[in-house]
């Protein structure tokens, strides 16, 4: 079955490839494998390619497969973390060549998150192929927004080749105030927004979000055999520092840590399936981070810090059906005050960038439990709810 978009009175044709056969196998095959949809595309195109290491047909890498198809690769654009996913979190990233296939490879995570007009223009058409864990702050998903918007200011054609969303089950948290607006929160979504990233693309399109109200001249290529119920596991860590699945469930809670002087694991074995701090107090756990790659100047270097274990409890399942939960936050926060009187200390000016709305932060402050918080943005959380059943590709 073929299904074919067509996009108000603009007429963009959003072409979605093969969406498999109920009578054929049932694995699950991503965007990249997928190959019908997008290989027709690029025969004789100038291609550019945004992607990363977690850019995988079974074990080789897209370019790979593409070179060998002879597909002519003109450059690839790096996210955060580089093209080969290994570069420290938040490190910026020169220009350089691929020591592997000699491609130039661009930078979007250095001195500019948008490719340049001189480079989009010796291009035909252009792949983004990453894979994302469904998460606003997540920042392969700004990087897309900006090569969505570098795409459509050249009129170059631009491929999502989509990838499941481990998160995609579940839709939480508080929807995005645009006066936080960044490239830790690029677009007007909650923390979890429960969409793979074709289907965002779908919606920034649809929703004129790009800058100027741009559109993208799009075509999603997506996964088969796929719904937003499906448990998947990641065959690659998307970045440095999400080596599991489990962390990548804890990640929308944990993540917050950042804004904060308390450790989510950076520099051990465990990130984000932990968090302590030097003066915490009353814990029986406890973990000194050290410098390892991927962290190499982690939070609370070289301290010993006591904390939560969330290695093995609660159980997945728990963790999976919480979304985005504040209990974690708020008791890091109770304990650092009481112990310490930290108060407003707590929190730096990243928090609000993070959680994405002003309320939180002083809720917090004025002792509200994980719930009561929760109750303020459940009505922008259903409107976006709404809203986004109008973009979806995959059942839920």
């Amino acid at each position: 079955m073929k299904l074919m978009f067509y996009i108000g009175m603009l007429g963009v044709s959003l072409f979605l490839g093969s969406c498999g056969n109920a009578t054929e196998n049932t694995t699950l095959r991503t965007g990249a494998e997928n190959t019908e949809a997008y290989l027709p595309l690029l025969e004789g195109k100038r291609v550019g390619v945004l992607t990363n290491h977690t850019a995988l047909i079974d074990r080789t890498h897209l370019v790979d497969s593409l070179i060998s198809l002879g597909i002519d690769i003109r450059m690839i654009f790096a996210p955060e973390h580089g093209f080969r996913g290994n570069e420290d979190a938040g490190t910026r990233i020169d220009h350089h060549t691929d020591a592997d296939t000699g491609i130039p490879v661009v930078s979007v995570y250095g001195s500019a998150y948008i490719p340049q007009d001189s480079l989009m223009q010796q291009l035909d058409i252009a792949i983004f192929d990453i894979q994302d864990v469904g998460l606003r702050f997540y920042t392969y998903l700004s990087s897309m927004y900006y090569f969505m918007e570098a795409c459509a200011r050249n009129q170059v054609p631009l491929i999502i080749l989509d990838r499941p969303n481990p998160n995609g089950h579940i839709v939480s948290g508080p929807v995005l105030d645009m006066q936080y607006r960044s490239f830790v929160g690029i677009i007007p979504i909650p923390v979890v927004h429960g969409m793979t990233l074709g289907e965002l693309a779908c919606m920034i399109n649809g929703e004129f979000w790009l800058r100027d109200s741009l559109r993208a001249c799009l075509t999603v290529a997506p996964c088969l055999h796929y719904t937003h119920s499906t448990h998947y596991e990641l065959p690659v860590k998307p970045s440095p520092n999400l080596p599991n699945n489990r962390a990548v469930y804890l990640y929308p809670s944990i993540c917050l840590f950042e804004a904060t002087p308390v450790s989510l694991g950076r520099g051990t074995a465990f990130p984000f399936q932990v968090y302590g701090h030097p003066q915490m107090t009353g814990y029986d756990f406890s973990f000194t981070p050290q410098p390892v790659p991927g962290a190499m100047n982690p939070p609370q270097n070289g301290i010993l810090c006591q904390g939560a274990d969330l290695r093995t409890s609660p159980p997945d399942e728990v963790i999976w059906a919480n979304g985005f939960d504040l209990t974690y936050i708020i008791d890091a926060f109770r304990n650092l005050n009481e112990s310490t009187g930290m108060g407003e200390a707590f929190f730096t000016a990243y928090f609000e960038k993070l959680v994405g709305v002003d309320y939180v932060r002083s809720m917090i402050l004025e002792g509200k439990t994980a719930d009561e918080i929760a109750a303020s943005w459940y009505e922008p959380l259903e409107q976006f709810k709404a809203k986004r059943s109008q973009y979806l590709i995959y059942p839920l």
